[in-house]
Parts: structure tokens; sequence; C-alpha cells
């Protein structure tokens, strides 16, 4: 006890400092760490000879949720509660997650009409061949259908069919123009949706520095884009069998499957998008319902095509239990 200090209840002012024993000293000094929140547990009296410990460190608090590999991730239900965070506002690379909005923007276009046929081009096999990009196996001089070109985006990640319906939906003299127009309306609608962190300078997600996202974002891109029916058809399939018309008149059958691994290994998985890169890693964009609860929620640079999947499964045990 330092000189100054009042003595505490129980002890008389008049009585010398110098004539309290060490073992009182000793325990006011106990009593008082206590009372500071020092020590766990009640105080006990120390002997004269022995010196006080310091008092235990407390350790830092558990860290809530399951533990990922993804460099970003987020969870939240249909209300926009967020039920897990990690770097969710975090600038990341969106690989084929990008398609998401391509989708959206086509799926929102005046007048859209989906049994339109698309001419197949050398330019968009071109384009697959010069990135060595993910393909939906079109054959140039086919004609497509608009619908049937966003099933050969999003589920084998077709970047062909997403190059087909940017030149489609965009606007201009040229196919650049056009394409040019098309990825300044995905920009448009993410600033429309508020999504401060995200920009696009391609539509499939093979792009520069400015093709990037956040889990957070993502999350609210999806939950937007499952408002529209089509989209929900499409990417809650498994796999599709389309038709299309050849330059002779005949038919083409085109089989594709999706690359989405939680529609066949997580139960009530509604869908949305994969995406992988050498930069992106391995992302996913998820839907889940089960009973009356949807969850939503994007993982980013998972560390392989099988991590991202069971970060998505971890993240969605753990939203289902809360």
């Amino acid at each position: 006890m330092k000189n100054g200090t009042h003595a505490p209840a129980g002890i008389r002012q008049s009585v010398p400092l110098r004539r309290v024993s060490a073992v009182a000293v000793i325990a006011v000094s106990a009593g008082s760490v206590l009372a500071a929140g020092g020590l766990v547990g009640p105080a006990r009296a120390l002997a004269p000879s022995r010196p006080a410990t310091a008092a235990p460190s407390v350790p830092a608090a558990a860290p809530k949720g399951p533990a990922v590999t993804a460099k970003g991730a987020f969870l939240m239900n249909a209300s926009g509660k967020p039920l897990f965070a990690k770097a969710a506002d975090t600038r990341l690379p969106t690989g084929s997650t990008t398609k998401i909005m391509a989708a959206k923007v086509v799926l929102e276009s005046k007048g859209l009409n989906l049994d339109a046929k698309v001419t197949v081009q050398k330019a968009y096999s071109d384009y697959i061949v010069r990135n060595t990009a993910s393909s939906a196996r079109l054959i140039v001089g086919d004609q497509v259908t608009v619908r049937t070109l966003l099933y050969g985006m999003m589920l084998p990640s077709g970047c062909d069919a997403a190059y087909a319906l940017a030149d489609k939906f965009g606007t201009g003299s040229t196919r650049e123009a056009r394409v040019k127009s098309f990825i300044a309306r995905m920009n448009a609608t993410a600033r429309s949706l508020g999504l401060k962190n995200t920009h696009f300078d391609s539509f499939d997600g093979i792009g520069g520095n400015g093709n990037y996202s956040t889990a957070r974002d993502l999350t609210g891109l999806a939950v937007s884009a499952m408002k529209n029916d089509n989209f929900r058809k499409v990417v809650a399939t498994k796999s599709t069998t389309q038709r299309t018309l050849t330059r002779t008149g005949g038919h083409r059958t085109m089989k594709w499957t999706n690359t989405n691994p939680l529609l066949s290994s997580y139960q009530g998985t509604l869908g949305i998008k994969t995406g992988s890169g050498p930069t992106a890693k391995y992302c996913l964009v998820f839907a889940t319902q089960r009973g009356n609860k949807t969850l939503y929620g994007t993982v980013l640079a998972s560390s392989s095509d099988v991590n991202r999947a069971k970060d998505a499964g971890r993240l969605l045990d753990h939203g289902f239990k809360r």
C-alpha cells in the first residue's frame, strides 16, 4: 500500500501504518485487486514472505462460426440478417460468378424473347480458344435460342454462350461496341443494387483487375437475381439436353451438366453459380432452402474446387442451426 492510500473499513485510522502486520497489508492489497477485477475467484491470504503473483491472462474469445479456406465468405438469411462473415467486404476476383450479373441483365432486357435465335459466330469460338476458357461447345453457324444460351452460360459455364448473349443484348454497330455497352449495363445494374464494391470489365469473368466484387455484394446480387423465375429455373437445373438448329436445317443435341456441386451434395440447394480462375481461385455463390428457411451465401478464393463445396456446406450447416 502506497503512502496516502486510505485504510479499508475495519482498520482504525489512528494506527500507524508501520505497525500493521505484513499479512494485513497483503490481504488488503489482494482485496483491492479483487475489487478492481484483476483476480478470478475469491481472494486468498498470502504468506508474508511470498510475493503476490500476476493475475492470469484472459484467453481471447473463440471465433464464431465454422473455419473456411475461402479468403472471403458471407452468409445471410432471406431477411438480410448476416449469419457469418469473413473478409466479407474485401474486393476479390469473381471468376465466372460474373455470369450471374450477365444473366440478370439479359433477363431484365426490354422486350425479351427467350425463343429468339442467335447465330453462333466464329468470334465466340476463337475467344474460347484464345483464353482457354470454359465452353458450352457451341458450333459455329448453329442457331441457338436465348433460353438455350442461358443454360449454356450458367450450367457448363460457357464463355462462348456468354459472349453470344453480350453480343445479342448490347447496343452498337460493331461487336466490340455491343459487348462494351453490355458490360456497362452490368455495372449500371450493380450501382442500382447498391453494390459499392463491385465492378465488371468482362461479361464472363475473364478480365483484368477491373473485374472484382465481394462476398457480401455477390450474395446481395444472388438474392436479387433469384427473384426472376427464369433465372431460378435455369440455376436449379442439374443437367439439360438442348437442341440447336444447324446451318443445313438439321438439329444438334447439346447436353450440359451444372458445375454447381451443391445441387447434388447438399439437400435443399436452389442453385446459383460456380467460378474459378488463376487469380479468382475457386468461388461459389449459393442459395439453399430447408423448410421455411432460405439462406444465401458466397465463398471467394477457396483453396480448391473440393474445398469451396466444403466451405459452403459448413456455412450452411452453421446457418441452419441458428
